[in-house]
């Protein structure tokens, strides 16, 4: 196995990757797919590039779809400003 996703997309700075993972179960070799979200960015005191990464699970992706569409859906539709409390 490589070290280099089977898969990536790309938007603007974020980034989607695909992997493809291995692991000994029971003696025998079991592949399996990971996700990760790369988000970039150039810091303006330094100039240098920084990386968020967060690496999922196939379980995880559609919990983390709810939580985006909630967080979309909040912040698409309450005003700027407005408080919740």
């Amino acid at each position: 196995m490589t070290n280099r996703p089977i898969k990536q997309f790309q938007s603007g700075a974020m980034q989607g990757a695909i992997w493809l993972n291995g692991k000994e179960k029971e003696g025998e070799k079991i592949e399996y797919k990971t996700a990760s979200l790369r988000r970039s960015w150039k810091e303006k005191e330094t100039g240098q590039w920084r990386n968020e990464i967060l690496n999922l699970k196939k379980s995880d992706i559609p919990r983390a779809l709810v939580i985006l569409n909630k967080l979309q859906e909040e912040l698409l539709l309450t005003k700027a400003g407005e408080d919740n409390e």
